[in-house]
């Protein structure tokens, strides 16, 4: 049987893949949420990455999907293990940020998930590793399945503020 670290990889790659999706079902919703919180699980079980990036990772698929109560909740979740978890890196504050400014959005709340992409600006440009500001999430580890995020390879940059952008200008 395969470990729980392996389990939480595999998990996290096929959320990615089901989000990559532009043809997913509302079965293929479900299963991505399923899986979401099952990598967020497996992940816990093997001792890492910290708690925040799988918090990060269910509430963006609730935000995806447009449920604002479940990403509210999941982005509030991110934020608290951001402050004070061990493990967690600065790219994880980025992140934290970005998930509130996600679902405030999702939520119609455009003033302060402005106030919220702005920190997430904020967190992304004191990121120590420039390597981690600004990689691609088409080329990153995290959009071919590794763990989410790498240490190296994290996709907060532009393309994902972006998107949150488009989150805040269609709600």
């Amino acid at each position: 049987m395969a470990d729980h670290r392996d389990l939480g990889r595999s998990l996290n790659r096929l959320v990615w893949q089901l989000l990559a999706r532009t043809d997913r079902t509302p079965d293929d919703d479900a299963r991505m949420v399923d899986a979401a919180h099952a990598s967020q699980y497996h992940w816990r079980e093997a001792g890492g990455p910290p708690w925040t990036r799988g918090e990060w990772l269910v509430s963006h698929v609730y935000a995806v999907l447009g449920r604002a109560e479940p990403a509210l909740h999941r982005a509030r979740r991110c934020l608290e293990p951001a402050r004070d978890e061990p493990g967690v890196a600065d790219f994880d504050h980025a992140y934290a940020a970005e998930a509130m400014a996600r679902a405030l959005a999702c939520a119609g709340e455009l003033d302060q998930a402005a106030t919220w992409r702005s920190r997430a600006t904020e967190a992304g440009a004191a990121i120590a590793d420039d390597e981690t500001a600004t990689s691609s999430p088409a080329t990153s580890p995290t959009a071919r399945g590794s763990a989410w995020p790498p240490t190296k390879s994290c996709q907060l940059n532009e393309a994902v503020l972006t998107e949150t952008d488009l989150y805040l200008r269609a709600a």
